[in-house]
């Protein structure tokens, strides 16, 4: 009785319990039957990407990798607006600081040397274009030195012609005591004519004494003409300096060559001119030409005293009429003013230099050039202006 009694309560409940399991094991296999999908889901779902924050950019320090410490040319360009050259490290650096310069009290432009004596002789070139009517006016208006048009080549026909007013000039000039140097306008455009034209120069200096250099003035033309001169190679234009020089050197004189600034920097190989003596061109406050020169052509528009119209006015810093050729050292007048150029560029070194730490300013650039027709071989005006304003 007891032993029905107990299955009887122990059948159902162990019945129960299978049952519990079964309904506990099913409830387990669904959990992860769901967890296996929800696993797989996740296996395609789009990763969480984490929030980006933004960096800090730190600036650097900007290393400018100047060339020859520091020193750059900049010129203007029609095309590309400011344009740079490098500076050559096998051409000598001028000699002439810009805070050297003063004006006298009549407006002409002097240099001093560091003990304050004035290093610079004062002189004018003319030619067949110029007037002169007093020339003891001239000398006593301050004038040193006088540079005379020998003759010069047409832009157009190519012909050479004798300056009509040099023998005139030369006397007058010889008379009240200037010195006297010449120059040849030339239009070469091989080198055989820049000996052709050293010979004519020669030919007609011969029997004329004088005291400073003959010079090669070979000049673009920039008054709308074509001339037989625009495209002049490099090579081509700086071997017809070196034949004219070399060659006019040989016939005794002492050769230099004359070039305004922009054609010098871009149209001459200039470690190939190297102690030949330059005459620059470059009117402004003061010449931003980087390398030597020996005279100094700075204005076109000058007034002296016995000469009618514009006059071409020079400085030169060496007196070629003594032997060597020593630099100039005289008594500085009275009431100097200095001329302070407007600085827009100061060349600073990273490096030690040769002391030549260049301020640079803006300027006006005049180049000369012969305006006669170029179907005629009559002497142009070898100093009409073009305008270029441009800053090294």
């Amino acid at each position: 009785m007891n032993y029905k009694k107990i299955m009887a309560i122990c059948v159902p409940s162990a019945a129960a319990a299978v049952t519990v399991a079964a309904l506990a094991l099913t409830v387990c296999n669904r959990n992860r039957t769901i967890t296996s999908l929800r696993t797989q889901l996740a296996a395609y779902a789009e990763p969480e990407v984490p929030e980006e924050t933004q960096p800090f950019f730190e600036p650097v320090a900007v290393m400018h990798n100047y060339d020859r410490a520091g020193n750059k040319i900049y010129l203007k360009d029609d095309t590309f607006g400011q344009i740079w050259l490098p500076v050559l490290s096998d051409v000598a650096l001028t000699k002439h600081p810009l805070e050297n310069l003063c004006e006298t009290e009549d407006k002409r432009v002097v240099s001093l040397d560091d003990e304050g004596n004035v290093n610079v002789l004062t002189g004018i070139d003319l030619s067949a274009h110029n007037t002169v009517n007093d020339w003891n006016a001239v000398r006593e208006d301050g004038i040193d030195f006088v540079m005379l048009r020998v003759g010069y080549r047409g832009y157009g026909t190519g012909h050479i012609k004798a300056d009509e007013s040099f023998d005139r000039f030369y006397q007058g000039a010889k008379s009240v005591g200037l010195k006297v140097g010449a120059y040849f306008y030339s239009q070469a455009v091989t080198e055989e004519e820049a000996v052709e034209e050293a010979v004519f120069t020669a030919e007609h200096l011969y029997g004329y004494e004088l005291d400073f250099p003959v010079a090669f003035d070979w000049e673009l033309v920039f008054n709308g003409d074509k001339a037989r001169t625009d495209y002049v190679p490099v090579d081509v234009l700086t071997n017809s300096v070196l034949a004219f020089c070399q060659n006019i050197e040989s016939f005794g004189y002492q050769p230099m060559y004359y070039q305004n600034k922009r054609t010098s920097l871009l149209k001459l190989d200039l470690p190939r001119l190297q102690g030949i003596p330059f005459w620059l061109a470059e009117y402004g406050d003061g010449p931003t030409y980087i390398y030597d020169y020996d005279m100094w052509q700075y204005s076109s528009t000058a007034e002296v005293a016995g000469i009618s119209g514009d006059v071409d006015l020079n400085v030169c810093f060496y007196d070629y009429s003594q032997e060597g050729a020593p630099t100039v050292a005289l008594p500085a007048p009275e009431n100097l003013t200095p001329i302070i150029p407007q600085t827009t560029t100061t060349y600073i070194p990273v490096a030690p230099l040769p002391e030549t730490t260049e301020t640079i300013s803006t300027t006006t650039e005049t180049t000369a050039a012969e305006t006669t027709s170029p179907e005629t071989t009559s002497g142009g005006n070898d100093h009409t202006t073009q305008i270029t304003s441009e800053t090294t």
